[in-house]
């Protein structure tokens, strides 16, 4: 991989044969779990400002009309989180001469805050060309990581590095975007009308004494002799000092003919166009009885075999994908599919030597004359991806130029174990991306869209409601991972007669299904709240997934536990699940910090207020500076001396620990008395009984020996 630094700059045809589509990825880590950004892109004219407004994408305007641009949203990476562009370059309109990628934090953070700040670059077929690694961000709200540009009919990548203290409603002003004076203020967390006059003072003091400056960068630029040259020139015009509100490459606002500002014209609107979402309370039934049950556009009654279900959810689900355009982008957009008009097949037949293949789905976008095509490969049940049918549709997709094969079944992808493993042809030069979906994973995407993101119109809507219902249903086969496999049960008889082994390959058979179901219930958690669900694990542990499970199945040996942890977004601490196998019990907890202010007994009353609706036999820990561990009782007894949570004497509260106790299943699939059933219950009880009336937590540093990162 080619590693740029800040400043330099490289042709991307020196990279890949395959960079007319590209993908800029921006990742950051950060040291309590909880820091983010929101990426931005900037297309600019040889002026260095917007053409108009709708040069400016982020998360209000995330997709170009004609594709050129789309924000693919984040996802969690190996250290952190990752947010993804996808940029056509061969879309891009003759005369944007530039296009920066930015990102922008809120509510008084900045990137010094975070960690393993970097841009990745990957070609068309998916793979990482190109990286740029970043240092100290400093104490600046928002971070330009990089910019294309045209030099010579030929588009080039410069690392750019640079930030800004102006956030990200003054670094979109400086290029000429008009940003709407109410969500500028809550932006930046100040009123409008001083935000206003902030920035207007620092654009007229910028352009008053850089104005000489500018217009000779920009002359040199135009009239150099060479491409080193000119970009040497442009590279050092725009590394600065982070802390001018405006780039030394950028011009003075444009005067009129009379010399006057020119008149700016009415504000963008700030947010896209209404969604609508469907309310969680359905409408009173008209039926006569509990008996009638409602039509419904996709039935499962005449479904009898596995082979019958496999075909119905795809032909469900790839008819919904092409006629409600949000969901189909949705679930394709990750895979680097464009944005454009999708049509989707099912049972199609191709040849491959003397017996033609029949892929369970076949899904094209079309993009400026373009073509992005997927084969869809289906499982329900339990059944599983076969090897060679996968190897084949890898064979044919690179043999007739597709870029994707998706596979799509109830078993959940684990980060660095494939589920099927496939050969490729390293002597071809289109290269084949294999993607994974689960059902758990298209119900969760469907119902963000109904319940809390919205689409289009109410006739999507009602599509989406009829595909939510028919995942749900209990023979659609659909329903997500459902079984802990045939090592659950060897692996708990041998920890209650303590005969389990260290280095048992069954209790990593375990590790793995646990960790397939905490990401399901993640998912099924996130699509309830609309808010990011994620697991996360120590770093302590190690960044190697597949060591980090070796070790979880050693701690499963010596102490018959399974441990998880779940960041939800905007709670005030990870909630943890522990899986007691020798006792049989669940336990569901979360740590959340003292105050910094006030005095301990006012704490402790107003944890016991907040908690008000939470189960009586809720343990409730204080915890203390250097010690194991403080006073301990149930909410019961708390509510009524609340003063029995303080430690004796001048010790410190560090914080509390709350908790839940319940009988876990034992069998190990779904069913009412299963497992799976019991972990996915506790979790949503926690949540919804505790950590739902907690305070929201406030930005704070904890120290780096023991970082907390998703995914």
């Amino acid at each position: 991989m080619y590693e740029l630094t800040k400043g330099a700059n490289v042709r991307l045809a020196s990279l890949s044969e395959n960079v007319g589509s590209v993908i800029v990825s921006l990742d950051w880590a950060s040291s309590t779990g909880e820091g983010d950004a929101d990426v931005s892109v900037l297309l600019l004219d040889l002026n260095g400002k917007v053409r108009s407004d709708g040069d400016f994408y982020f998360y209000n305007n995330p997709v170009a009309a004609d594709g050129s641009v789309q924000l693919l949203g984040k996802a969690p990476s190996g250290n952190g989180n990752r947010d993804r562009i996808s940029f056509d370059l061969t879309a891009i309109s003759g005369d944007v001469d530039r296009i920066v990628v930015a990102a922008s934090r809120y509510d008084g953070a900045h990137f010094g805050e975070l960690d393993d700040l970097q841009l990745t670059l990957s070609d068309g077929s998916g793979d990482d060309v190109l990286r740029f690694v970043i240092g100290d961000a400093g104490e600046v709200s928002a971070f330009i990581f990089g910019e294309f540009y045209r030099r010579g009919g030929e588009w080039k990548l410069r690392a750019v590095g640079q930030g800004y203290d102006a956030g990200l409603a003054g670094l979109a002003t400086d290029f000429g975007v008009d940003i709407d004076d109410d969500a500028a203020a809550e932006e930046e967390g100040v009123a409008a009308e001083d935000m206003a006059a902030e920035n207007a003072t620092a654009e007229d003091a910028a352009a008053e004494n850089t104005a000489a400056e500018n217009t000779a960068a920009e002359d040199a630029r135009d009239i150099a002799a060479s491409d080193a040259e000119a970009d040497a020139l442009t590279a050092a015009a725009v590394v600065g000092s982070v802390s001018q509100p405006v780039l030394a490459a950028v011009p003075p606002p444009r005067q009129s003919a009379d010399g006057t500002e020119p008149k700016k014209p009415a504000p963008r609107p700030r947010t896209a166009k209404k969604k609508v979402t469907l309310p969680k309370a359905a409408k009173k039934t008209l039926a006569e009885n509990e008996s009638w049950k409602g039509a419904r556009l996709f039935p499962v009654t005449a479904l009898k075999s596995d082979r019958d279900r496999e075909t119905r959810a795809t032909s469900v689900l790839l008819s919904v994908m092409a006629q409600v355009p949000e969901f189909g982008r949705r679930l394709t957009a990750p895979f680097g599919a464009p944005a454009g008009r999708m049509e989707t097949f099912a049972e199609v037949s191709l040849p491959h030597g003397d017996t033609p293949r029949r892929p369970d789905g076949v899904i094209r976008v079309e993009r400026a004359g373009k073509l992005w095509t997927a084969l869809l490969e289906t499982k329900t049940n339990g059944n599983a991806l076969k090897a060679d049918q996968v190897q084949a549709y890898m064979d044919i997709a690179a043999r007739r130029g597709y870029e994707a094969v998706i596979t799509l079944s109830n078993d959940v992808a684990l980060e660095g174990s494939p589920l099927v493993d496939v050969k490729t042809d390293g002597r071809r030069k289109h290269k084949v991306a294999l993607r994974h979906l689960s059902w758990a994973e298209v119900a969760h995407q469907a119902q963000m869209l109904l319940r809390h993101e919205g689409v289009s119109n109410m006739a999507h809507a009602w599509l989406l409601q009829e595909l939510l219902h028919y995942l749900q249903h209990e023979s659609s086969g659909c329903h997500g991972f459902q079984n802990m496999g045939a090592a659950w049960v060897p692996v708990r008889n041998g920890i209650d007669d303590e005969t389990l082994c260290h280095g048992d390959p069954r209790a990593l058979e375990v590790v793995e299904s646990w960790e397939r179901l905490i990401r399901q219930v993640c998912l099924r958690l996130g699509g309830e709240l609309g808010q990011k669900v994620l697991p996360a694990q120590r770093s302590q542990r190690g960044t190697d997934p597949g060591a980090r499970r070796v070790d979880l199945a050693d701690q499963l040996c010596r102490e018959g536990k399974l441990h998880a942890e779940v960041r939800i977004e905007g709670t005030p601490g990870l909630l943890a699940v522990v899986a007691d196998l020798r006792t049989g019990r669940l336990r569901t907890c979360t740590e959340i910090p003292a105050p910094t202010q006030g005095y301990p007994l006012t704490w402790a009353k107003r944890l016991v207020r907040r908690l008000a609706e939470a189960p009586a036999d809720l343990h409730v820990e204080t915890l203390v500076d250097g010690a194991e561990g403080g006073p301990r009782g149930t909410l019961e007894r708390l509510r009524r001396e609340p003063g029995d949570m303080l430690p004796k004497g001048d010790t410190r509260i560090t914080g509390f620990r709350l908790s839940l106790f319940k009988s876990m299943g034992s069998g190990r699939g779904s069913a009412e008395s299963g497992f799976i059933r019991s972990v996915d219950d506790a979790v949503h009880r926690f949540y919804a009984t505790v950590v739902a009336h907690l305070d929201h937590p406030t930005p704070r540093r904890t120290p780096s020996a023991e970082r907390v990162t998703t995914g």
